[in-house]
């Protein structure tokens, strides 16, 4: 067999330069912990001007094997698809028990009774349901005479991606919450929406505090009084833990200030006439902006908030043998109105001191 010396030359030089692509979009991010910095550069192939999306991959289990050669997607393709198409298949995919089935078939195929146990779905019907639309949008395929259930081999990967994807955005659900959270202010903090008191918030980070001093580790709470927007709420506790949480790539601190459906992460305050207890990550979204910082482990840890979003990480500050939890607010103009009052603080103090007497509160008036 005769070889053509010129023609090899030509695919391995075409196979170089796209290996230099790879490697140029691979290094034009900067890994900074959990996010990528994404890099600009001249690019003089205007059919890339606007962007590629490169990916392959492989998924293997006990039972499974996949393997997808190198993919690629332009972005003007990705940003020209039918919008209404696009919102309907995220839409289909965004139930809860389809999606359930379909991560449960990844894991290998099921028949419908191991996915009515698997998924404790109680009755074969509700299953069949969610089923039927998976098989008919081809999200699924069915041996025959009734037998297991699968995702078709070609559906794998995209479906990997679009959990790959969420599981990126995960975080933004908590910040639709912390939205949703100022919107209906009300429900939080009662009075009738036109003048907010801003102590409550600082009542439910002081909650916080007791619930330390009542497990027997918190003597000690400060109130630093900046001016008359600004306050800091400091305590000797054991401090939020700022170790990251498994199956996530969030620092439980963050989870405590950012997670509004999990009340039982701090808490909660109830407000006269409020129908919802004030958590600490309430308060963070009732917040212009918040700093937390936490003294555990021989460390000084500090990570700063705007309106409930966090706009840094957790970042090491200093050392320290001391132990706690110091946040400092300044609540939403649009929210609150009116000032913070030393003598209001006062009273509130003396109340609380009263049903712990073991417990110091200090009130400083200060100024930054």
């Amino acid at each position: 067999m005769t070889r053509d010396v010129l023609l090899e030359l030509d695919e391995l030089k075409q196979q170089m330069n796209d290996l230099q692509k790879l490697v140029r979009q691979q290094l034009s991010i900067a890994d900074t912990g959990h996010k990528g910095i994404i890099t600009r550069e001249q690019d003089t192939d205007s059919t890339a001007s606007e962007g590629t999306i490169y990916y392959s991959g492989q998924y293997r289990n006990e039972t499974l094997k996949y393997k997808w050669e190198a993919h690629e997607q332009h972005v003007s393709t990705l940003l020209a698809q039918d919008g209404e198409k696009l919102a309907k298949i995220l839409s289909a995919l965004g139930n809860k028990q389809r999606l359930d089935i379909l991560r449960s078939v990844l894991k290998g195929p099921a028949t419908g009774t191991d996915l009515v146990e698997q998924l404790h779905m109680g009755t074969t019907g509700q299953l069949y349901h969610h089923i039927k639309a998976l098989l008919g949008s081809d999200l699924l395929v069915q041996e025959e005479r009734g037998g297991e259930y699968s995702l078709p081999p070609h559906r794998v990967l995209p479906v990997l991606l679009l959990l790959a994807a969420a599981t990126e955005l995960a975080d933004t659900s908590s910040y639709m919450d912390m939205v949703d959270a100022r919107e209906h202010a009300g429900t939080y903090l009662g009075g009738d929406g036109q003048q907010y008191d801003p102590h409550v918030l600082v009542w439910a980070l002081m909650e916080n505090s007791i619930l330390e001093h009542q497990a027997g580790y918190c003597t000690e709470i400060d109130i630093f009084v900046h001016n008359s927007k600004l306050v800091t709420l400091s305590d000797n506790g054991r401090g939020i833990p700022v170790s990251m949480l498994s199956q996530s790539n969030k620092p439980n601190v963050q989870m405590v200030l950012t997670d509004i459906q999990r009340p039982s992460l701090s808490a909660p305050f109830f407000a006269p006439g409020g129908e919802k207890g004030i958590s600490v990550a309430v308060v963070n979204a009732l917040s212009h902006k918040l700093s937390v910082e936490i003294r555990r482990d021989g460390h000084i840890y500090r990570q700063d908030y705007k309106q409930g979003i966090p706009q840094t990480g957790v970042m090491t500050v200093g050392a320290t043998k001391e132990t706690g939890t110091s946040i400092t607010l300044e609540p939403e103009a649009e929210l609150f109105s009116n000032p913070f009052d030393i003598h209001q603080l006062e009273q509130r103090v003396s109340e609380v001191l009263d049903a712990y007497p073991n417990l110091q509160i200090r009130i400083h008036s200060t100024s930054l």
